[in-house]
């Protein structure tokens, strides 16, 4: 009986609510920009040189598409009108 009467007690200590202490705001604030800033020069920026290939080619793709896209819209509405006078 001893031992159940610990085990309740032992049960009714890990139940109690364990208070960390936590930063103040401005204390989490400026740990978070130190952190940004950290990252920040973590970054590897593109030169110029790929910046202005890459863009080059996202372009005529999407030049391309626009023009593949346009013949479709045309060939279809003309489908679409030639079906409509032969009803």
């Amino acid at each position: 009986m001893a031992d159940n009467e610990k085990k309740s007690v032992n049960k009714a200590e890990d139940k109690k609510p364990v208070k960390k202490d936590k930063p103040s705001i401005w204390q989490r604030i400026k740990n978070y920009f130190k952190g940004l800033k950290s990252e920040w020069k973590k970054i590897s920026w593109a030169n110029w040189k790929s910046v202005r290939t890459n863009t080059i080619i996202v372009l005529v793709v999407v030049i391309v598409i626009a023009i593949a896209l346009g013949l479709l819209d045309v060939l279809l509405t003309a489908a679409v009108s030639g079906l409509g006078r032969l009803i």
